[in-house]
């Protein structure tokens, strides 16, 4: 284990750290995956969020533990990803005015493309109106194509990404006397997604928590192992593109950042996610044969009960 692990403490107003292990969602709460037809000439990977506002009120009603918004500027059909549509900070504040418990995550805010002391604001302007219920997760971006149009050079997105985060943490010591940023609010729990052309001692040093691309139980024995090295208890996240089925005893089959399974499988995986050493796992639905609702009320009346704390 490395030196200094013993100082890496936990954000008192993270919310998520206070879970052994839990279970969230990714927004769009959609299965646009699986109902995709060339033919509608709908673009592919362009969710339907004419039922957002219900789904992600019942997620909060059946106890998911959070709702992960990720951050997507510009839809390039090329990607084939437009994540949920809505501009990122816009999208959680409206988020936090319909939800009253659930945990308000971006996974995550690419950093680079984005004005620091904006983000800062942002942040801590969702921050009150969920009363604290946000996480920040950040990250350096992959989507080439996009960095031109903001007029960011893509090649030093690691060390922008260095500059950003110090504003974040840090920004009001270089504010001139009598100058403030205003909500004052509790800095939200930093995460980061990979490493954003860091090393993995920097981002434990620096983040407090890490959100790991999806894998297998056994990717993730390796990668906790390493997080841990560098960061002690902070948390580890990670997600499942799930096809729940409806047969209950459909076992596991594995498919591409995710499992094809009922919900006794589903179990039986979040269960060695669990073993693993990771702390919480955001359900990803797009690619789910059943209708989203169905999906989640059938996690939650037999999947959640078995991690109740």
């Amino acid at each position: 284990m490395t030196t200094g692990v013993s100082q890496q403490t936990t954000n008192p107003f993270d919310k998520l750290a206070q879970h052994i292990f839990s279970v969230g969602v990714e927004l769009p709460l959609d299965n646009d995956w699986a109902r995709y037809d060339a033919a509608q000439g709908t673009p592919f990977g362009v969710p339907d969020m004419s039922q957002h506002h219900a789904r992600i009120q019942l997620a909060d009603k059946l106890g998911f533990t959070a709702a992960w918004v990720r951050d997507v500027p510009i839809y390039d059909p090329n990607f084939g990803d437009a994540a949920q549509v809505f501009e990122t900070f816009s999208y959680l504040g409206y988020l936090a005015a319909i939800t009253e418990n659930i945990i308000l995550g971006t996974a995550a805010v690419v950093l680079p493309l984005r004005q620091p002391w904006l983000v800062k604001k942002a942040a801590a302007t969702v921050q009150q109106l969920s009363n604290n219920r946000l996480i920040l997760g950040v990250a350096s971006g992959d989507r080439p194509v996009e960095y031109p149009l903001f007029d960011v050079d893509f090649e030093i997105r690691g060390e922008t990404f260095r500059q950003s985060l110090s504003i974040l943490k840090e920004g009001e010591t270089r504010l001139s006397q009598g100058m403030d940023l205003l909500p004052r609010s509790p800095q939200a729990p930093l995460y980061v997604a990979g490493l954003a052309q860091q090393s993995p001692q920097w981002v434990g040093e620096n983040m407090d928590g890490w959100l790991a691309y999806p894998g297998t139980p056994d990717d993730h024995v390796k990668r906790v192992q390493l997080w841990r090295n560098v960061a002690g208890d902070k948390p580890y996240v990670s997600f499942i593109h799930l096809n729940l089925l409806a047969d209950d005893h459909a076992p596991i089959k594995r498919h591409r950042f995710g499992v094809e399974t009922g919900v006794n499988g589903l179990v039986t995986e979040l269960n060695a996610m669990k073993d693993a050493g990771v702390n919480h796992i955001g359900l990803h639905f797009r690619r789910n044969s059943l209708p989203v609702e169905d999906a989640m009320l059938r996690i939650a009346d037999s999947v959640l009960p078995h991690f109740k704390q």
